[in-house]
């Protein structure tokens, strides 16, 4: 009865965060554990190289990676949808 309500989700949740793991790619924006973002640069075996910052890198180890950010949608994306961009992001980006 304990395995039903303790070890089956536990071992679910590990099996969730090894595939996470292991769809890693560069180019992936992640959270690592700490609260860090980044983008994926380089993966080996126990390390993940992140950018954290233009020219920035940190690495971290592997089970430190939290979740993965799904991608934000494009600019043509949103116009598609009908939804406005605010008037700040078109500013900081030389739109007008």
């Amino acid at each position: 009865m304990m395995w039903l309500f303790v070890l089956l989700p536990q071992r679910r949740r590990q099996a969730a965060q090894s595939a996470m793991l292991d769809a890693l790619e560069p180019g992936d924006e992640v959270l690592t554990a700490g609260g860090l973002y980044g983008s994926v640069v380089e993966i080996d075996d126990e390390e993940i190289a992140l950018e954290v910052a233009p020219q920035v890198q940190v690495r971290v180890a592997r089970r430190a990676i939290a979740a993965v950010i799904p991608p934000e949608e494009d600019d043509d994306e949103l116009e598609e949808s009908g939804v406005e961009e605010p008037a700040g992001d078109a500013e900081e980006r030389g739109g007008r």
